[in-house]
């Protein structure tokens, strides 16, 4: 038979289940607060969680971009492990059409804002990214002692143009008309590195060209300056593609082209700040 509690026993006896009960729950309530810390961080707090995951990146770009990008293509994949990034290089008109016709692609960089400005629809807000200029590209040694646009219109000089749809041909016919310089090119190439090989292989004498491309030509051309005054300053915008199936990796490929680590990149290839 259980003795019979007074009510100060009782009232001890409550206590102490009460206190039993909470101890389990407290220990509880302790082990909980771990899994609240590991929850996911907001985006740009600079953890790991904000970083887009890997994936393999489509990138159009202008052909003058071609070997500048091979040098910020390497460094990004080193920056991001897991991302790889394929340039698809062409006249900024050519990759438009491919960009209309639904190419599977992430993002575009163009050698002129108004091709950019065409693809409102399918791109998200652009950003200049680069900027550069044209010089005369003259045949090895400069036979024809070329010096400036006035000396194109020489009809004993072969010269080569870029289509004018091209980004690079509507600067060159911007520039000879400013000057009142008539010429009538021998060819009319569908991008800039075109222009530049009729001048590298001696099938012209000279070709308007970006002052990064004649860069690369060593002594096979003679790079002949234009005048800033004569110029036109051409602008590379770049921008996320709508249909791409990639659209967080490569907005943030397209935010790290304006990065000092890009810029550097681009600028110690020749291209000028944007």
């Amino acid at each position: 038979m259980s003795p019979t509690l007074t009510p100060t026993g009782r009232r001890a006896a409550t206590a102490a289940l009460t206190a039993a009960l909470l101890v389990p729950l407290a220990a509880c309530g302790g082990g909980e607060k771990p899994a609240a810390d590991s929850s996911p961080s907001t985006p740009g707090s600079g953890t790991a969680s904000a970083e887009p995951k890997a994936a393999n990146l489509t990138v159009l770009a202008a052909s003058s971009l071609t070997d500048v990008f091979k040098t910020a293509g390497a460094a990004y994949e080193k920056a991001h492990p897991g991302t790889k990034v394929t340039f698809s290089f062409a006249g900024s008109q050519e990759l438009a059409a491919q960009v209309k016709q639904g190419a599977p692609a992430d993002a575009l960089i163009t050698a002129d804002t108004k091709t950019m400005d065409g693809l409102k629809a399918e791109t998200d807000t652009a950003t200049v990214v680069a900027k550069n200029r044209l010089v005369i590209a003259a045949g090895k040694g400069n036979p024809f002692k070329i010096d400036e646009l006035k000396d194109l219109a020489d009809s004993k000089i072969k010269v080569v143009l870029a289509a004018p749809e091209v980004p690079v041909g509507r600067y060159s016919k911007e520039i000879l008309d400013k000057q009142a310089v008539t010429v009538k090119p021998v060819s009319q190439e569908p991008n800039v590195r075109a222009v530049l090989s009729k001048v590298e292989l001696g099938e012209a004498d000279a070709g308007l060209v970006y002052k990064t491309d004649s860069a690369k030509s060593g002594d096979k051309v003679v790079a002949v300056d234009i005048p800033d005054d004569q110029n036109a300053v051409a602008s590379y915008p770049a921008a996320t593609l709508r249909q791409s199936k990639n659209a967080a990796a490569a907005t943030a490929f397209v935010a790290w082209l304006s990065s000092p680590e890009a810029q550097k990149i681009l600028q110690d290839a020749g291209f000028q700040k944007p």
